[in-house]
């Protein structure tokens, strides 16, 4: 599988630079993305800009590192998704999928969930 990392001091950037996410792509997307170093105490943006087709296992991954971000505190935003990977995207994560059009705007979501979180720790 071919990717980029780009850490920032908050935020890990996952692009994954394939066409399509077929089923043993998918099958090795979740446990890559859980073991990398650079995540550690940090969120994810996942950005599928190159990605062109998504199979049905492609999108359970996807949604299984959502969910393991979320589980762990932290914020997952995926970016860069073409018009035909939106509504399977929709149809299995649902509305709660934070899909973001642009880099900025997936930046944008992730900082202001951490703000949340935040400021909802301090009053506790």
């Amino acid at each position: 599988m071919k990717f980029k990392i780009d850490t920032k001091e908050k935020i890990v950037v996952f692009s994954l630079q394939e066409a399509v996410l077929d089923a043993n792509l998918s099958a090795q997307l979740p446990d890559m993305i859980k073991s990398l170093p650079e995540l550690e105490a940090r969120n994810l943006i996942l950005d599928l800009t190159l990605v062109e087709n998504i199979a049905t296992p492609g999108i359970e991954a996807i949604l299984t590192v959502y969910q393991f971000m979320y589980d762990n505190n932290y914020s997952c935003v995926i970016t860069g998704v073409n018009n035909k990977l939106t509504l399977p995207l929709r149809e299995l994560g649902g509305d709660m999928l934070n899909l973001a059009p642009t880099m900025a705007e997936a930046i944008d979501l992730v900082m202001m969930e951490e703000l949340e979180r935040e400021l909802l720790n301090g009053l506790e």
